[in-house]
């Protein structure tokens, strides 16, 4: 299962992407303790700024005919691209298929990049390391910033790197 599609989600990829957002949502819930909303969802407005919004880009990742994972993309137009959210199914993990995925999304829209994720994520702290040396090699920076409107949240950690144009 090394071998991952990236491509631009639309309208008639929203089912699919709203269980990926599901699943995405649940792990992340491990650190920040929320719990689903009664009718068992979580808040899925960044699902759909990607989904409607033209400043913003929803990718759906595949591996043959299996969706392993999303990525959402903000601040098109803007100085700075930012992945807003990005999510590799369990079952995928581990076998390159994130990095590759990241690389082919950074890659539709060079340029300034950054990427938010939590210290407690340790497995996100060592991916996202990871990603931006393989395709910045030293030649990126990190930093905490608090979260806006939760100051009872531990600080973002932002990395920041540039994606040359081929």
């Amino acid at each position: 299962m090394s071998d991952v599609s990236v491509r631009l989600a639309n309208a008639a990829d929203r089912p699919v992407l709203e269980r990926l957002w599901l699943m995405f949502r649940h792990d992340l819930s491990e650190f920040h303790g929320l719990l689903p909303r009664p009718d068992g969802t979580f808040r899925s407005d960044r699902l759909d700024d990607a989904l409607t919004r033209g400043d913003w880009a929803p990718y759906l990742l595949t591996s043959g005919e299996s969706p392993v994972g999303l990525a959402f993309v903000r601040g098109l137009p803007g100085p700075m691209r930012v992945l807003n959210s990005f999510f590799v199914v369990r079952g995928a993990r581990r076998t390159g298929i994130g990095l590759r995925a990241v690389r082919a999304v950074v890659a539709e829209h060079p340029g300034p990049w950054e990427v938010a994720f939590q210290d407690e994520n340790v497995a996100a702290v060592r991916f996202w390391r990871r990603v931006a040396t393989a395709i910045a090699g030293d030649a990126w920076t990190e930093e905490r910033r608090p979260v806006p409107g939760r100051p009872e949240l531990p600080p973002d950690v932002w990395i920041a790197f540039d994606v040359p144009a081929c």
